[in-house]
């Protein structure tokens, strides 16, 4: 086996911005082949020239709420790099609002369950037989809207707690081959972590950063962490877990004050 296919094998569901590109820099500097998978083409283009000089990486355009295309993606994954070991289930629609209840779409709906919900599905239920065989991982980025909200953002955390639900049973169906886990961010400012052609300088006051407990906003580099902390061996005891990463935004206190 050549010394690349020796390396273990990642694939990153809409690694290729925010906090997926995040995860897909940290894995390479980790050692790990990297397979990343975006429906954006521009955006996956610009990682394989950002990323070539860490290691092995590639790109694959697809929709993950696709059972054609999921099921494309792991054969390629597989051929180009081997059996997968670890499957970050990232791809998603990120704008939390859909829109007032009684004017919400039900296409609009359904496509969040589509891609936030079915996505992680189809993903994890194609790649189980490489993540038996590797004796591999799962990791689901979920959200903090799961257990809480703002109006108007039925569909993005519908979708979300569907995550939540799946990520245990995921973890108790794979068991003992394969470890799942979820890690839900809260607010991660990924103005910089974008495609070039959508990319911005993020401006956020003192106010922004000092709500938080830790005392300032999230960077997609804080998600990564806890990534490759799950992937290590560190993490072998740990499954079907949740994972908040909000700066300590969700044990806080807020009150309207007069």
């Amino acid at each position: 086996m050549s010394e690349s296919k020796s390396r273990p094998v990642a694939l990153v569901t809409g690694g290729a911005q925010g906090i997926g590109r995040a995860i897909c820099g940290a894995l390479l500097q980790q050692g790990w082949q990297v397979m990343i998978a975006d429906i954006d083409g521009e955006a996956g283009t610009e990682c394989i020239h950002l990323f070539d000089t860490l290691g092995k990486v590639a790109f694959h355009s697809v929709d993950v709420s696709r059972e054609d295309q999921v099921r494309e993606l792991m054969e390629t994954t597989h051929k180009k790099m081997g059996p997968i070991n670890l499957l970050i289930n990232n791809a998603g629609l990120s704008n939390p609002y859909s829109g007032a209840l009684e004017d919400l779409d039900l296409g609009v709906w359904q496509r969040y369950l589509d891609v936030n919900l079915t996505g992680v599905f189809l993903c994890s239920k194609h790649a189980a037989t490489d993540l038996r065989a590797t004796q591999g991982s799962i990791i689901n980025i979920g959200s903090t809207r799961i257990n809480q909200s703002e109006p108007d953002t039925e569909a993005y955390s519908a979708s979300k707690g569907g995550v939540a639900a799946l990520n245990h049973s995921l973890a108790i169906s794979l068991a003992p081959d394969v470890r799942v886990n979820m890690i839900s961010p809260g607010w991660i400012e990924v103005g910089e972590w974008q495609k070039n052609s959508s990319r911005f300088e993020p401006f956020h006051s003192n106010q922004d950063h000092e709500q938080h407990p830790v005392g300032r906003m999230g960077k997609p580099d804080d998600v990564a962490g806890v990534v490759l902390w799950l992937a290590s061996d560190l993490a072998s005891f740990v499954t079907g877990q949740e994972f908040v990463v909000d700066g300590g935004m969700n044990r806080k206190m807020v009150y309207q004050e007069d």
